[in-house]
């Protein structure tokens, strides 16, 4: 029993691996036939453009006339036709542009097909009394193609624009971002004599309060001075006691001298 079922399943692995390549076979080789065809209908289109501007140069009269409208038409609808069909990939509101630029394609290949006719048709006399109502009708389906085509590119065109104006404006906002100590000089510093003060030496700080304090003088070391130059502004006295002040107590300054020890016999 499970050598068949093991059978069974390399057969069914054998045929879902033909299949695949039969469908793959059939993938490749339509898709090189709508290739060739497509390179011998765009070969084609361009001997025929060739020959039309050939013969609305070089034939003067009625044939140059009709070659010259056939020329015009199919310009304006392959121009039309390749703006739609780029634009509708990217922007799918153009869906309803690409249908009505479809009907007016089946007027316009009627009207390239009756001026081919009339290219061959012997009687001039009468493809020239037709002139005048072909141009207007070739006139009509090209303003139509053209409108389509402009206003396709129009709206592209507007939508970069507006894409492009989103990006500057996020880019001057980033910008900023990146160049903030412009906006902190800028704006007003916070009122007060240590609002903007940056660390430094016990000098800068004296200076920037606009206090001035006492240097110790040379050669005196003893910490009632040193204490002095972080105390309080220069002058001031401490709170005097009911009792009568200590000498030896009393806060000194640079400029005094030091009291004699008095000596007893």
């Amino acid at each position: 029993m499970g050598v068949e079922a093991v059978i069974a399943v390399v057969a069914l692995l054998f045929f879902a691996f033909v299949a695949l390549g039969v469908y793959a076979t059939v993938k490749v080789v339509g898709a090189a036939k709508r290739g060739v065809d497509r390179t011998i209908t765009q070969a084609r289109r361009s001997v025929e453009d060739t020959t039309l501007r050939a013969k609305s140069f070089g034939q003067p009269g009625v044939a140059g006339e009709l070659a010259q409208l056939r020329l015009t038409l199919r310009t304006s609808m392959r121009a039309t036709q390749d703006a739609l069909h780029a634009g509708v990939a990217e922007d799918p509101s153009l869906a309803e542009s690409v249908g009505l630029f479809q009907r007016l394609s089946t007027h316009g290949l009627e009207l390239d097909d009756e001026l081919k006719r009339l290219e061959r048709e012997p009687d001039r006399a009468t493809v020239a009394a037709l002139l005048p109502q072909l141009k207007e009708r070739t006139q009509r389906i090209t303003h139509s193609a053209d409108s389509l085509r402009w206003a396709a590119r129009d709206r592209a065109r507007q939508f970069a624009d507006d894409d492009l104006d989103a990006l500057n404006a996020q880019i001057d906002i980033e910008a900023g971002a990146l160049r903030h100590w412009t906006t902190e000089e800028q704006s007003p510093r916070a009122s007060g004599p240590g609002a903007s003060r940056r660390p430094g030496t016990g000098a800068t700080r004296a200076a920037d309060t606009g206090v001035e304090w006492p240097e110790p003088a040379a050669g005196t070391g003893n910490s009632a001075t040193a204490d002095e130059s972080w105390g309080g502004p220069a002058g001031a006295e401490a709170p005097q006691a009911i009792t009568a002040p200590d000498p030896q107590l009393r806060t000194r300054y640079p400029w005094q001298k030091s009291a004699r020890p008095e000596t007893t016999n």
